[in-house]
């Protein structure tokens, strides 16, 4: 177990007595060191000096993913290439790579985060590990992977891809832990029922599944495919990757985060104000322990809320609930918000629809237009025609009535929707807007 109990069972008051101390630190070295921030500041009118609360850090301005690009490759790093030892980068789907630094320290600090986050899972060093995030580039693999040496646990270090093989290795190695997406969860699952192996002669009992947002429902249903307990983990590649908040075994209530070294906070994302605990906003991370590549309140674009409630396990940490949807995937359909997360908590309310479908916008003349592919099961895709027009008007009027717009659905046959193997891409947004 890698349980840091001094740190994670603290009294308000002595946690953010941590905080403040390592939050004037990071300002003041930011400042003096990353010419961006402290152009910043200058322009805010605020100096280092200046922050002698936490309620002060509102005083500082936003980082966001643009001053990452702006500043590309290396022109927020906060300490000298040669000390920098690995770097990852983002995709650079939506423009360039947001690239991150880490030096030993700051490897050593990942590796003790996703540590004690698998141990609020319960994973322990007598585990098998079947690591099915992607390694490379992407920070999920590499940060899991050291993670689970840390806790003294075994690893498999398969990545994603290649399924069937996959099932092959967690049959034959006896995996008790799985860690992936969890869509990839339901590709494994998937490709176990292609291969008849059924989930009892799977030694696996907990699923480690993040990287994208997902519902209960979803949730609900990797558990039953796959005869395990699924837990949610959070991170994101600017902050340090995964190992930033994991659900524990006993919250029934959101993920704990690791704020001894990464502050959140929650704000509206149109005022930019801090919003209170237990209210939806966007979420907000100061980095309060990393060298290479601090971020002072980085907006996340995730959408989630806090709590301070205190939980069965003991932990003090605040707890964040598990992220909705994200403002920049978010989609305005004739004036509504959608979020795909809440298309996917209908689909998976309903019978015989099975787990994957993919959403695409159009528009007609000017008026938006929702279309909902829908892959549903064997036995209810080879029934009668009638049976299928039932269940299309079910799930538009459904649809209808959770998110309040109209849509066209169509139903596909199993297997007819392109599964994913790393982060799933459910929105097809056709509109030149």
């Amino acid at each position: 177990m890698m349980w840091v109990e001094e740190i994670e069972t603290l009294p308000r008051s002595g946690l953010e007595s941590i905080q403040l101390r390592r939050l004037q630190a990071l300002v003041h070295r930011v400042y003096a060191q990353v010419r961006p921030y402290r152009a910043k500041m200058d322009a805010a009118g605020v100096k280092p000096d200046d922050i002698r609360s936490l309620a002060d850090l509102r005083k500082l301005p936003y980082t966001t993913k643009d001053d990452l690009r702006d500043n590309y490759p290396f022109g927020l790093f906060a300490t000298p290439m040669e000390d920098v030892i690995r770097v990852h980068a983002s995709s650079g789907t939506t423009g360039k790579s947001t690239v991150v630094g880490y030096t030993q320290p700051d490897i050593e600090l990942w590796a003790q985060v996703m540590a004690r986050c698998l141990t609020m899972a319960g994973v322990t060093k007598g585990d098998m590990v079947h690591n099915a995030y992607g390694y490379g580039l992407f920070t999920g693999g590499l940060g899991a992977h050291y993670g689970i040496e840390a806790l003294g646990a075994t690893v498999i270090p398969v990545s994603g891809g290649n399924s069937r093989r996959q099932v092959t290795i967690m049959r034959d190695f006896g995996s008790t832990v799985l860690l992936s997406t969890p869509s990839y969860a339901l590709n494994l699952a998937d490709a176990m029922a292609d291969a008849g192996v059924t989930s009892g002669e799977l030694k696996l009992r907990v699923g480690i599944h993040g990287a994208e947002p997902w519902s209960e429902n979803m949730r609900e249903e990797v558990e039953r495919k796959l005869g395990i307990r699924a837990v949610d983990i959070y991170g994101l590649s600017e902050i340090i990757g995964p190992g930033v908040a994991m659900e524990c075994i006993h919250s029934d209530r959101g993920m704990h985060i690791l704020e001894d070294n990464f502050l959140p906070e929650v704000v509206d994302p149109e005022t930019l104000e801090p919003l209170p605990y237990g209210e939806v906003g966007e979420l907000v991370f100061t980095t309060l322990t990393k060298e290479a590549f601090p971020l002072v309140r980085y907006r996340t674009k995730d959408i989630s809320r806090l709590f301070l409630e205190p939980c069965a396990c003991g932990r003090t940490l605040i707890r964040m609930e598990k992220v909705t949807g994200r403002t920049d995937d978010m989609l305005i359909i004739r004036g509504v918000n959608v979020f795909p997360s809440q298309v996917e908590h209908v689909l998976m309310g309903i019978d015989g629809v099975e787990p994957h479908y993919q959403i695409e916008v159009t528009r007609d003349g000017n008026l938006d237009v929702m279309s909902v592919l829908v892959e549903v099961s064997e036995n209810i895709f080879s029934d009668e025609i009638k049976v299928l027009e039932k269940l299309t008007r079910r799930i538009q009027v459904e649809i209808k009535d959770m998110l309040g717009v109209t849509c066209k659905v169509k139903l596909v046959e199993p297997r007819s929707i392109q599964r994913s193997e790393g982060k799933a891409q459910r929105v097809t947004d056709r509109r030149k807007l």
